[in-house]
């Protein structure tokens, strides 16, 4: 398929499901043998887009979800907004989730997706975009080192069905501050 029928737009709260879908069989796809297969067994589309649908009409403006739609078809998310440390926001921007349907991995879709978020965090005035990867996902670390992010050393627990899961962060620096 050609580039031009690939398009990044702000996701619509009409997208939610999609977003939902998308997210889900990225976990059930990317997260296989690195979390609980029960965990992941149990996750629910519906509940997952309820969610989104939540989360979307409580929206203040800081947070940006961007959707790829190709062919009309919404294929990828991704997510991003102020880094938080902890429960305080701060000057980083942090990108939260990116997901593309497992179905199309590889085609380009989040490197587009990753583009236009750190485009628009460049855009925003933030000197650096940080984000966390769980540490086993090697796949995702090449993504996102391809992209020009690093680890940074940080690594926090994050527990998923009662198993701890550590997750590592990587940052990347933006516009003239590359």
């Amino acid at each position: 398929m050609s580039d031009d029928l690939l398009r990044i737009r702000p996701m619509t709260l009409a997208d939610c499901h999609r977003v939902a879908e998308i997210r889900i069989g990225g976990w059930r796809s990317a997260y296989q043998g690195l979390m609980p297969q029960s965990y992941l067994d149990g996750l629910d589309v519906s509940e997952d887009a309820e969610r989104r649908r939540t989360h979307f009409s409580r929206a203040d403006g800081s947070v940006v979800n961007l959707v790829a739609e190709r062919d009309g078809e919404v294929v990828g998310w991704a997510c991003h907004g102020p880094y938080r440390a902890g429960e305080t926001r701060t000057e980083d921007a942090e990108l939260y989730a990116l997901y593309v349907d497992p179905g199309r991995y590889g085609t380009g879709l989040g490197h587009a997706l990753i583009q236009e978020s750190v485009r628009l965090c460049t855009a925003a005035g933030h000197a650096r975009m940080l984000l966390w990867v769980l540490e086993g996902n090697a796949r995702a670390r090449r993504f996102y080192e391809r992209a020009g992010f690093r680890a940074d050393g940080a690594v926090e627990p994050f527990e998923v069905g009662g198993v701890e899961v550590p997750e590592v962060r990587y940052g990347r620096a933006l516009g003239a501050h590359r």
